[in-house]
């Protein structure tokens, strides 16, 4: 599995598309249907999912990037497209489905050991908010609006809301978003470190680019075992985590850009990482 590779191109169907291609060692996804705000329809959910799972056996890789086409990071899934036949699902359909396509986004953006960046501009909503909030790192514009609509609509959250806002931004502002379905900018959402920075429209590119080049640059083996054990520990005693710790760098002395680290800070000098 070490040698699958990512497959880069454009899966479309009608006007739904996700676009993937590689710089390098980081692999860009883009939510690709500017017309519908990037909204994902469920082949859209099945590609990412799909383009996620290779490149989390792709060893060339280092980083990924998600980014939204045109003027909006990600509007949610399309419920309209979903309720569109007329037909009542059958009992228990959510519960049986969701699993395996909005909730598995989330847990492959947040378990996959690369680094994952969001850039995020316009808006980003319910899953396309959720998505941005379990990306590693992710930079916005100062204006972008994150928004959980779902009370608003009339139903209880999904995709990880209701874990991550009470971990990043505390349970108080977490039910202000969840309950009240109050909107947060993109400087808001920084000073409440729901994402990693807010910059203006015409820095996002540019900050998205430095921080993937930092990243990619960086330890892979090592950045992925401390994202694994960050997570590990929000649901760990002290102890645990501390094990887990030992585990991580056991595998992770064990690696040839630890051998690289060592020798770069004997001859100090910068190090020289291979993501090996």
């Amino acid at each position: 599995m070490g040698n699958c590779m990512v497959v880069e191109g454009r899966f479309q169907v009608s006007d739904e598309a996700i676009s993937a291609s590689r710089d390098g060692a980081v692999l860009h996804v883009t939510l690709d249907r500017p017309s519908r705000r990037n909204s994902l329809s469920h082949d859209m959910i099945d590609t990412i999912i799909a383009t996620l799972t290779a490149a989390a056996y792709d060893d060339s890789l280092r980083a990924i990037a998600i980014t939204g086409a045109g003027e909006d990071f990600c509007t949610g899934a399309d419920w309209v497209a979903t309720n569109s036949t007329g037909q009542r699902p059958r009992t228990g359909d959510l519960v049986r489905r969701i699993p395996h396509t909005a909730h598995r986004i989330i847990e492959l953006v947040a378990t996959i050991q690369l680094p994952v960046v969001c850039a995020v501009r316009g808006w980003a909503v319910g899953l396309g908010c959720n998505l941005a909030l379990a990306a590693d790192f992710t930079v916005a514009d100062t204006e972008a609006t994150f928004w959980e609509p779902f009370i608003n609509r009339g139903f209880a959250p999904d995709s990880g809301s209701t874990w991550l806002l009470p971990r990043l931004a505390g349970v108080a502002r977490a039910k202000r978003m969840l309950l009240l379905g109050e909107k947060v900018t993109g400087s808001q959402a920084a000073e409440w470190g729901l994402i990693h920075s807010a910059v203006s429209t015409e820095e996002l590119d540019g900050a998205v680019a430095d921080l993937l080049t930092r990243l990619a640059q960086g330890p892979t083996v090592a950045i992925g075992l401390t994202k694994q054990a960050i997570a590990y520990g929000q649901h760990a005693t002290l102890s645990q985590s501390m094990n887990q710790e030992l585990s991580n760098l056991e595998l992770s002395c064990r690696t040839g850009d630890f051998k690289e680290g060592l020798a770069a800070f004997r001859e100090r000098r910068d190090p020289d990482f291979q993501g090996r």
